[in-house]
């Protein structure tokens, strides 16, 4: 068995064929799509963040209408920046929206993808720390969120305050019981999948990873889960992780998929996304039903991760995309022993 959800970009664009022309629209389809999707019985709704751009950025509110729309389905991101944010005012935002949703929050973060703009988090108010890198920087957010999550009293309060305050150091509020356990870090290579690890957090590999070893990608990413899961277990954590991959998988199913999808295959792809780093992008699925299902068989990352987000053209609209996923669930998950 393997948990399955969708992964939107968010993307909205006032563009010929859109069907999603404005902020309002993507807000609004995103949640009627998590609402249809839970009604076919997928597992998770997780919701990309990016800054400058026609596409999802401040994911609280999403999250928190999509917890109170819903009922069952786990509701994340993948991935929020970390060099973007400021820890203690998340903290009080993902207690929020994981109390509104009856603790189905599963927070992906990172330090983040290559931006629309020159260094964007100087816009949000933030710098590295002499002798830290923007990297550093989004690790250093994450472990004081990771620590104030934990919902231990910090701050000393006022002897006189507005209101009576409970005894002792005081912690934000409102604190969700749990939520630690439900933070992902996003990972792009081997090294970062290992710290996750030691830190405790659950581990999100996307269609993009650094090309470590020249490898199909699909073979870099499993190696990449494998040495998360030993790192995880030399630590000795009590619990056990979980580990998401995400993937571009379409079934042809008519003549509008074979339209929209139906190109051929295509392969791996290298590029930089950065001066220093040569990255590698995992190649998407697009066939027929058992021919899909031959080609995910032989998708190493996918067997050996228990969640897998599927990638959704959102700017077709929701209609479109809960047929994409209604597909995957009926012709392809069963055969695959996912379902």
């Amino acid at each position: 068995m393997k948990k399955i959800g969708f992964l939107s970009f968010g993307h909205w664009s006032p563009e010929r064929g859109s069907q999603v022309r404005t902020a309002s629209d993507v807000l609004l389809q995103s949640i009627e799509l998590a609402v249809g999707a839970e009604k076919l019985g997928l597992d998770g709704a997780y919701f990309r963040v990016h800054h400058f751009a026609r596409q999802l950025a401040s994911p609280f509110p999403l999250l928190a209408a999509v917890g109170a729309r819903t009922s069952t389905i786990e509701i994340g991101t993948g991935v929020i920046d970390m060099r973007y944010e400021n820890p203690h005012y998340m903290v009080e935002d993902a207690g929020a929206a994981d109390v509104i949703s009856g603790g189905r929050l599963q927070l992906g973060i990172s330090r983040g993808s290559p931006e629309q703009v020159i260094d964007g988090w100087k816009h949000f108010g933030y710098e590295p720390a002499e002798g830290e890198s923007p990297a550093d920087m989004a690790r250093r957010h994450a472990m004081t969120f990771l620590e104030r999550i934990e919902g231990k009293g910090f701050a000393q309060p006022n002897p006189r305050p507005m209101f009576p305050n409970p005894p002792g150091l005081l912690r934000l509020e409102p604190y969700s019981e749990g939520l630690r356990e439900r933070i992902w870090w996003g990972a792009g290579s081997n090294a970062t999948a290992v710290w996750a690890a030691e830190m405790g957090m659950n581990l999100q590999s996307s269609t993009l990873k650094d090309d470590e070893t020249g490898e199909p990608f699909h073979i870099q990413q499993a190696k990449q889960i494998r040495a998360y899961r030993e790192a995880w277990a030399t630590v000795g954590h009590s619990r056990t992780p979980r580990v998401s991959v995400s993937r571009s998988i379409f079934a042809l199913m008519n003549d509008t998929d074979r339209m929209y999808f139906g190109r051929g295959k295509e392969g791996d792809q290298i590029g930089m996304i950065d001066a220093q780093t040569r990255a590698i992008f995992g190649r998407g699925y697009a066939a027929e039903p058992d021919r899909l299902i031959e080609d995910l068989r032989g998708d190493e990352a996918i067997a050996e991760a228990d969640t897998l987000l599927l990638t959704v053209p959102n700017m077709l609209g929701v209609e479109y995309n809960l047929h994409v996923i209604e597909s995957i669930l009926t012709h392809v998950a069963p055969a695959l022993g996912w379902r």
